[in-house]
């Protein structure tokens, strides 16, 4: 059994749109669901970019689905601000909040002013966030000076059960780092032997938790629609890192991906006009070891591919709903001053 989300893309469709798509998602039998959180589309032609927490409350109260977010701490947004806008949501929906801790692209972070890290140094400032982030959750005040700095911080509003803060991955390098403190897993669509090695680094380093793999796919009635759809939709998200990591904006990705062919993007999106053939490689993901599969379809008209999933797709598998969206036994951050504590500074590796 396998869970069947629905992603709803900030970057390229209005807010409101949104909201009835994702809404309009349960109705035809998606069982979750999850958001961008960006500032910028990754593409002028997207045309939007929504602020999820705002989003995400109206999204919790109009379905009975479990939600996720995929954030970056660390720069655009303070650890401290995250860990109370997750505990929120988290206490008004217990167990259907998840949220996917990364490190960040500059598009969104360069408004700070702040210089950009290097990879190493982003990724360790993400560390030190997760271990901010999961203390606060926890109840505890924080006081931590390193690649963030956290004065006397507590969430004073908490829910019952701590959320599940989850690893996002597309490299088994990434994967594996993050098997020592995600209470799951989350990637994106890529060749199976890449997926599968996405997995077992995570599952050999001790990750827990669910796994989930978000696919990109595009589908219309005709094959030739299904196709411009994708090129013109998603040809500036191909980019891989390090470059999709370094750009500073849409204008930036739109230039670049001018010289992705249709032929490209049909290497990474699902894209076919034949809706058995879409069951079937979505059942390929749950044969692979994926606990959930997140249909992003990368059109912005959600209504008709929506109609269709729901059905012609969605009775082929075998769709169940996900179990609650908490912490699995979380280890306790070092490096962060308990409230017991005497109060020294804590610098975090």
């Amino acid at each position: 059994m396998t869970v069947i989300g629905f992603h709803a893309s900030h970057e390229q469709i209005p807010p409101s749109e949104l909201l009835s798509a994702v809404q309009h998602a349960e109705r035809v039998g998606f069982t979750a669901a999850m958001c961008s959180d960006h500032l910028e589309p990754w593409s002028v032609r997207q045309g939007q970019s929504g602020f999820a927490w705002s989003w995400l409350g109206a999204a919790l109260a109009t379905t009975s689905l479990p939600f996720g977010a995929v954030n970056a701490p660390g720069q655009r947004y303070h650890p401290v601000i995250i860990a109370q806008a997750v505990a929120t949501l988290a206490q008004m929906n217990p167990g259907r909040f998840w949220v996917a801790l990364g490190s960040g692209e500059l598009m969104n972070e360069h408004i700070t002013g702040q210089q950009w890290p290097r990879k190493e140094l982003r990724d360790a400032r993400l560390r030190e966030c997760v271990d901010v982030i999961r203390a606060l959750l926890a109840g505890e005040e924080v006081t931590h000076d390193g690649l963030v700095t956290v004065d006397r911080a507590r969430v004073w509003s908490l829910p019952e059960q701590q959320p599940a803060l989850v690893c996002p991955a597309v490299t088994a390098a990434t994967a594996r780092r993050g098997a020592d403190w995600a209470d799951g897993l989350i990637t994106i669509n890529q060749p199976h032997d890449r997926l599968r090695e996405v997995l077992a680094a995570y599952r050999d380093a001790g990750g827990q938790g669910p796994a989930t793999v978000q696919v990109h796919l595009s589908w219309a009635p005709d094959e030739d629609e299904a196709l411009e759809i994708a090129w013109d939709q998603w040809r500036s998200n191909l980019l891989p890192p390090p470059t999709c990591w370094e750009l500073e904006g849409a204008k930036s990705f739109d230039q670049v991906g001018e010289l992705v062919t249709r032929e490209q993007v049909q290497q990474a999106v699902q894209v076919s006009a034949d809706l058995g053939e879409h069951a079937a490689r979505i059942a390929e993901y749950a044969e692979l070891g994926f606990d959930q599969v997140v249909l992003h379809h990368v059109g912005q008209s959600q209504t008709a591919f929506l109609d269709a999933f729901g059905d012609k797709v969605l009775p082929q598998l075998d769709v169940t709903r996900p179990g609650p969206a908490v912490a699995i036994d979380p280890p306790g951050p070092e490096g962060v001053r308990r409230p017991e504590q005497e109060p020294q500074p804590a610098v975090l590796a």
